[in-house]
């Protein structure tokens, strides 16, 4: 089992952030435009406990594939956590929490997940799979920046 965890600081308020970040409709905004990332069906505007959302997306190599994710906690104003149901990992658990801080908001996202392919996944994960998803967190970082300041 591996782990990313990131933290960010925002000028924003608890509500701005939280009002962003947990709905399904900002998520192409801050995802690299590379990944292919499509959201497929019709999507609330905002997530509930048991909804599942379905995306394609192309993270290798240009090469498309399906992902579903369902939002399986919220606290409201405090976290909620997506898991993969189909998708290119073994374990996907995504936790997204939100604090208020002096001066705005922090936002952690922790991801513990799993690769597939046993020994075989093991050995591309550093070289493929980590430095990929180290790319996309570093991207979120930015564009939640250009969206709302630093």
């Amino acid at each position: 089992m591996y782990l990313i965890e990131r933290s960010q600081d925002l000028p924003i308020s608890l509500e701005e952030a939280w009002a962003f970040f947990s709905s399904p409709h900002n998520l192409a905004k801050i995802t690299p435009k590379n990944l292919g990332f499509v959201v497929l069906g019709k999507i609330p505007d905002q997530m509930y406990e048991g909804l599942f959302i379905h995306y394609k997306v192309s993270p290798l190599a240009g090469i498309p594939m399906k992902w579903t994710t369902e939002i399986t906690h919220i606290r409201p104003m405090q976290y909620f956590v997506d898991e993969q149901r189909v998708g290119p990992y073994s374990i996907w658990h995504h936790e997204h929490f939100f604090e208020a801080i002096p001066g705005g908001v922090r936002m952690t996202d922790r991801v513990h997940y799993q690769v597939p392919l046993g020994i075989l996944g093991r050995i591309v994960h550093p070289f493929l799979v980590r430095p990929r998803l180290e790319e996309i967190f570093s991207f979120r970082f930015k564009a939640a920046e250009e969206l709302f300041g630093s």
